[in-house]
């Protein structure tokens, strides 16, 4: 079991930046991908990025590449998301999620433990 708690959220400008934190407690966090997704109203939710449980793969929607940057520091038991060069189309609701493999995924599904999902608003 894995319980997390999303941070940092918040109203910036085009252009600016924001991090994103992860709180997750649990024995499993170690062994978990890591990943974000996001969600604005009317729409589904989206992967935004992953991170494996060593750290050494990650991925990102092509929407952010280039912009945001994913990290982990497992004996804090955090996980963070750099955002830079916010647009107005990355305004949503950031979710912070944990999957039970060691095999990096950007599958929705697989993700099974989810935070309670922190604001992010872009104004231009």
């Amino acid at each position: 079991q894995v319980q997390l708690v999303e941070s940092g959220g918040g109203l910036v400008q085009a252009g600016g930046s924001l991090r994103l934190s992860c709180a997750a407690s649990g024995r499993s966090f170690s062994r978990s991908v890591m990943g974000w997704f996001r969600q604005v109203p009317g729409k589904e939710r989206e992967f935004v990025s992953g991170i494996s449980w060593t750290g050494s793969q990650t991925s990102y929607a092509d929407s952010v590449k280039g912009r945001f940057t994913i990290s982990r520091h497992n004996v804090k038991n955090t996980v963070f998301l750099q955002m830079n060069s916010l647009k107005p189309e990355d305004t949503a609701v950031y979710f912070c999620a944990a999957a039970p493999t060691t095999l990096m995924t950007t599958r929705l599904t697989a993700y099974k433990y989810w935070g309670q999902g922190t604001q992010v608003t872009v104004s231009s």
